[in-house]
């Protein structure tokens, strides 16, 4: 199925595996761009030496097109932008939409960017800035994300700008691509769903907890970072959520004490940190601490499988997820059901016409 995505990357079909952090390695995003879509490494939990590291790991699993992604408000986005550029890496994503200038500097050098917003003006500003394409996350997006549904979102988007729009939140089948198609989308972007393949290295049992969660288990809290983030509702949601200031507190801070055991962070570093984050925004320092270490608070339960002090970011989709194809298997079949319910449209439309 060729639209303005598949052309614009190089890839055969028009799905796009999201950058998760400690989910999109090199194992996933391999077998993702070997079943024809388009795999993201995610960056951001990545030192830039273990960045480069990955790319190459990749790089010696598959031949196809991948992509990076990026914290554009990264202190080191530069040198990141630098490695894929001299690893000839052929698209860069933005979690935050990145500066003119360094959309420039990767356009100039040949990289394709693909930065994702979850409001029709950051469309239009990314859009003005020379960005070739970008995603679109509704609310119904695991992680931080918005409140507009996709399907109000995406029809805004792609009657504001000329660009490919990709949209993300909500999908998880063929049915998905066909609607996204027809509002006018060029593909769709999905996280959860590749999270829940069999070649995510995500633990089993961590898997095993999203695949027993009903649409009910999937909220939206403001409870870790003071931002709308949705997730898995887990033991430490419910504790931050149920927590008094005092106690809020006292997790948070035992709970950076470990980021900072595994980061090598220094105290003075968090704390400046904090500050900037808590500039401007009405956040509690417990809430400034943990959105300081949420990598960590992640890494508890994507790569140690410690769902009681870790958070389970999580689309709407994980409700009605049941199984875990390989990624092959996934793509094959999203392709096939897109594909039968077009002809099956088309024939329809053919018996009416007679």
């Amino acid at each position: 199925m060729e639209t303005a995505l598949t052309r614009l990357v190089g890839v055969r079909h028009p799905i796009v595996q999201t950058g998760m952090g400690w989910v999109a390695g090199p194992r996933l995003v391999s077998a993702t761009a070997n079943a024809g879509a388009l795999g993201i490494l995610a960056s951001a939990t990545m030192t830039p030496d273990r960045l480069r590291e990955a790319v190459r790991e990749v790089r010696s699993r598959t031949q196809e097109p991948f992509g990076v992604n990026l914290r554009a408000d990264a202190a080191d986005a530069g040198d990141r932008v630098r490695i894929m550029i001299e690893e000839g890496v052929r698209v860069a994503s933005f979690a935050l939409a990145p500066s003119r200038e360094l959309i420039t500097e990767l356009k100039e050098a040949g990289v394709v960017v693909i930065p994702s917003v979850g409001a029709r003006r950051h469309a239009e500003k990314i859009a003005a800035w020379g960005a070739d394409a970008v995603i679109v996350q509704g609310s119904e997006g695991g992680g931080h994300t918005g409140e507009v549904a996709t399907t109000v979102l995406l029809p805004q988007v792609v009657d504001a700008v000329r660009i490919p729009v990709v949209a993300a939140g909500g999908f998880f089948d063929g049915r998905g691509l066909v609607a996204a198609l027809a509002y006018g989308a060029a593909g769709v972007a999905m996280g959860t769903r590749f999270l829940l393949t069999s070649d995510s290295t995500v633990p089993d049992a961590v898997k095993a907890r999203y695949l027993a969660a009903t649409v009910k288990d999937v909220t939206v809290t403001t409870a870790v970072d003071g931002l709308p983030h949705r997730m898995l509702r887990t033991e430490l949601v419910d504790a931050l959520e149920h927590s008094g200031r005092a106690r809020a507190l006292f997790q948070a801070l035992r709970r950076a004490a470990g980021y900072r055991k595994l980061s090598g962070t220094s105290w003075r570093r968090m704390i400046r940190d904090g500050r900037a984050l808590k500039h401007g925004k009405d956040l509690a320092w417990s809430q400034v601490l943990l959105a300081a270490n949420t990598p960590m608070l992640l890494r508890a339960s994507m790569v140690e499988g410690r769902t009681d002090v870790g958070v389970m970011a999580s689309g709407q989709v994980a409700g009605v997820i049941e199984d875990l194809p390989s990624c092959a298997e996934l793509v094959t079949r999203v392709m096939a059901e897109a594909g039968g319910i077009v002809d099956a449209l088309a024939e329809g439309g053919a018996s009416m016409r007679a």
